[in-house]
């Protein structure tokens, strides 16, 4: 293994001044920075982690504490998350936590402390006031990824406004007979996702003096299998005469889309369907969708933890979404043709 001496005499200086180079701490002029570099990299010489953190007070590895490691959207965060530390040099520590409430008490009461950390992420994690002491115990930055919490910092789409949008596109195409599949009632504990998008869905229909109650509406577990058993559901109730499809989650609205094609309904041409997330199947199935960039967030995120660990504050932000047109919407046809009548 290459030493910090053998790099500091082919680069010409001493150990302290190719220690200063290459950890960024202390002044070096530029040319010296680089000479050290250069050296290091053709020896192929790796900084220690654990000398770099005996130097700097840092573990250089940030806590994310997640609830789920098999859902789409939680690896895409954890993928921004890691892709942003990694080239900030910095380690993830995961932490998954599931519905046994023993294990989720003894994360936040011994884990987090039994290996430092820098810094916390939360993702997407409601938490109780025990947990928000706990994390605020630690004496580090904590970020919560996916909800807005009275005492720690927050950042978040705005969860009405994905569902507004996704609606409001369908009844400017022209669509009134509009159609929602939402997550159920296990989904509607942490930060009430579910009902934060149902009542923006409520907000667009109420702006075109459509009574929000009267629209056919099915729950489901945000999957495409729920989503596609919620629409056979929607899609077949006698005299259905719905031109217009939104559902709560991507997934939901490719399973939607299936059911179509399994029951003879044209998409476009006799439903159009519009999902939220920007699911990497998305454009596969040309689903138009509110595209929440989840990616984008675990990077966001990312940075601003990083930043409250140098000391450099670090800004909450609401997250950005935006609409993506794609094949899977397009104006009502004029024919007025039941959907339950057999295409063509």
């Amino acid at each position: 293994m290459v030493s910090l001496d053998e790099v500091a005499r082919a680069a010409g200086v001493s150990s302290a001044t190719a220690s200063r180079a290459l950890s960024g701490r202390g002044h070096v002029s530029p040319a010296t920075r680089q000479k050290v570099s250069e050296a290091a990299k053709a020896l192929g010489y790796v900084v220690s982690s654990a000398a770099s953190s005996l130097a700097s007070g840092r573990s250089r590895s940030i806590g994310v504490i997640t609830p789920d490691l098999h859902r789409w959207f939680f690896n895409s965060v954890l993928t921004g998350i890691s892709d942003t530390l990694t080239r900030a040099g910095y380690d993830l520590t995961l932490y998954n936590v599931t519905s046994d409430p023993q294990l989720r008490r003894e994360i936040f009461r011994a884990f987090l402390r039994r290996r430092r950390v820098d810094g916390v992420i939360v993702v997407a994690l409601e938490l109780d006031d025990w947990e928000t002491e706990q994390l605020q115990g630690l004496g580090m930055p904590v970020a919560v990824l996916g909800g807005r919490p009275r005492q720690l910092p927050g950042m978040a789409i705005d969860d009405q406004g994905v569902t507004r949008l996704a609606a409001e596109h369908l009844l400017t195409l022209g669509h009134h007979e509009i159609g929602y599949i939402g997550g159920d009632q296990a989904f509607d504990m942490d930060y009430h996702v579910p009902t934060q998008r149902r009542e923006g869905f409520n907000q667009a229909l109420q702006a075109q003096g459509i009574d929000p109650a009267a629209a056919a509406a099915r729950a489901a577990d945000f999957t495409i299998e729920g989503g596609y058993d919620a629409a056979k559901q929607l899609f077949g109730a006698p005299g259905s005469s719905l031109t217009g499809l939104v559902a709560a989650s991507d997934e939901m609205a490719i399973g939607a889309m299936i059911a179509a094609k399994d029951l003879g309904i044209q998409i476009p041409q006799q439903v159009s369907v519009v999902g939220v997330d920007g699911h990497e199947l998305g454009t596969l199935f040309g689903l138009t969708t509110v595209d929440q960039h989840p990616v984008g967030q675990g990077r966001i995120a990312a940075e601003h933890i990083l930043a409250r660990v140098v000391g450099e504050g670090g800004e909450e932000s609401d997250l950005p979404f935006e609409l993506v047109v794609r094949s899977s919407t397009a104006a009502p046809a004029e024919s007025g043709r039941s959907i339950s009548e057999p295409s063509g």
